[in-house]
C-alpha cells in the first residue's frame, strides 16, 4: 500500500495547487526555505 502511495506521489498524481493557505492566513504562502532562514536568524533554535 505504501509503495503504491509513494509511487503516485512520485508521479505527481496529487500535484494540485490549492488556495487553502491564502484563504486561512490571508496572505500568500511562502517557501519553507525562506521560513527557515527567517526563523534561524532570530536565534530561537540555538541552545
Amino acid at each position: 500500500m505504501l509503495n503504491m502511495l509513494y509511487g503516485r506521489i512520485a508521479e505527481s498524481r496529487f500535484a494540485q495547487l490549492a488556495d487553502g493557505v491564502q484563504r486561512v492566513l490571508g496572505r500568500e504562502p511562502r517557501d519553507f526555505a525562506d521560513y527557515v532562514r527567517t526563523t534561524a536568524a532570530t536565534g530561537v533554535w540555538h541552545s
